[in-house]
């Protein structure tokens, strides 16, 4: 395997791991109903437990460090091969596109985990995430853990193409600014940094489409189960991506598509911040650094 897989592969179980409590509230702040009203302070009290604290994190650690090796391999791939193809040193433009294709090629890992995630973490009585994959194999086989698959496709692609250009354009604007001093200290203060403001530009470029996901994904395809988010109509056909957004905006307006924006930008800086250092740190020590290689990583 590839040094940018494995660097990938574990600072995104990294990312999860720290994560994983914000995220939790998020997707409950962005479910409809009962759930929704609640705000980030109540949430907050249900998770007094370690068990609450890692509810629905097996299915994203495992499918997530896939997701992030596989999203930074396919990047890195194909901003070195736009580059050639344009003959550019690099580019913010190539950065973006390859950013999205990268996110494109993960979605054959994140619809299935983000599916159970979220399952997972809106379910009462709390449910694991192998009991959940396997309700949901059981019930609808392989077409139902990829359902909301459009919706997260979308997502990705252009959350990723943020993602990668946030990041470069906030690497050159520190490195113009860039004063004397300690340059390890430095280095691990600007990967912080601009880890963080990616993470935090990403979730703000696809806020409403994540709401949208959120909602098409947890719902439940067994008649007999409760719907998980609840649902206005009467009937038991799920509904797609815009019949979810129309329905959402019937229920709150534009606002119930950032519900939820404050407390994920907050886990967004977080958890991006230690991604990008744990993924540059494992690289530098595999001899694979930004500075070893022409390309940005």
């Amino acid at each position: 395997m590839s040094a940018d897989f494995w660097a990938g592969y574990i600072s995104g179980a990294v990312g999860i791991l720290i994560g994983n409590p914000l995220d939790l509230i998020k997707v409950r702040l962005q479910a409809r109903d009962a759930i929704a009203t609640q705000t980030a302070a109540s949430y907050a009290q249900q998770f007094k437990s370690k068990s609450a604290l890692v509810a629905g994190t097996a299915a994203p650690v495992l499918g997530y460090g896939a997701l992030n090796a596989l999203l930074f391999v396919s990047y890195n791939r194909s901003e070195a091969a736009l580059n050639n193809a344009l003959d550019v040193k690099s580019s913010l433009w190539t950065t973006w596109f390859a950013g999205a294709i990268g996110g494109l090629a993960t979605w054959v890992v994140s619809t299935p985990t983000e599916l159970i995630k979220c399952r997972a973490q809106l379910s009462s009585p709390p449910a694991s995430s192998w009991s959940i994959a396997k309700q949901v194999f059981k019930t609808e086989g392989i077409r139902g853990l990829y359902f909301g698959g459009v919706v997260t496709a979308l997502r990705d692609s252009i959350g990723y193409g943020f993602y990668f250009w946030s990041y470069e354009l906030s690497s050159k604007w520190v490195e113009s600014n860039r004063q004397n001093g300690s340059a390890f200290s430095q280095d691990a203060a600007k990967v912080l940094l601009c880890g963080g403001l990616a993470g935090v530009v990403t979730w703000a470029s696809i806020f409403p489409l994540d709401v949208i996901k959120t909602r098409v994904q947890a719902q439940t395809f067994d008649p007999a189960t409760a719907p998980l988010l609840g649902s206005s109509s009467s009937s038991q056909k799920r509904l797609e991506a815009i019949e979810t957004a129309r329905e959402a905006y019937r229920e709150g307006g534009t606002r119930v598509f950032f519900r939820g924006l404050t407390v994920c930008s907050v886990r967004a800086f977080i958890v991006n911040a230690v991604q990008w250092a744990v993924y540059e740190w494992i690289m530098l020590e595999l001899g694979q650094g930004r500075h070893a290689k022409a390309e940005p990583i």
